[in-house]
């Protein structure tokens, strides 16, 4: 399977398309990934660089000395992890605009797994559309909830 999928941060600012094979997606668990991203993970799809194509370029973060993170200096969505030298890169899965299409098939950084966060079945649930504050908000301000 080729397929060419689309994405980009939260504003539109930055956008993409990329030949993805599979729908074969990872977990990182490790504590730069959590740092980056304010999370207890983050989940990436793993490409070929020369198979992205940006419609503008995310800005980038030295996140290390040995990896870079590309982002949008505009909303601070996290769009990339990259190490220089290598021909591939991890794009966000919450950056694809079908990201349900992809499947977690392995964790990465599992030395800082909090698997607590991970199996959450039990919990109650609440939808955001069924919150008066977060749904009279977005309707007096937008007229509709967001996608």
């Amino acid at each position: 399977m080729r397929e060419t999928v689309s994405g980009g941060c939260q504003c539109g600012r930055i956008r993409y398309r990329v030949a993805i094979h599979d729908d074969d997606a990872y977990l990182c668990h490790c504590r730069m990934c959590q740092r980056a991203t304010g999370g207890v993970s983050i989940a990436f799809k793993n490409v070929k660089k020369a198979e992205v194509v940006w419609e503008r370029e995310p800005d980038r973060y030295a996140s290390s000395p040995i990896a870079n993170r590309g982002f949008c200096r505009e909303c601070g969505t996290p769009l990339t992890f990259e190490f220089p030298d290598s021909e591939n890169l991890d794009l966000t899965i919450g950056s694809f605009d079908a990201p349900a299409r992809f499947q977690p098939r392995h964790h990465f950084g599992v030395e800082s797994w909090h698997p607590q966060w991970l199996d959450t079945r039990g919990l109650p649930e609440y939808r955001a559309d069924e919150n008066p504050a977060t749904r009279d908000r977005w309707m007096k301000t937008l007229g509709r909830l967001p996608d």
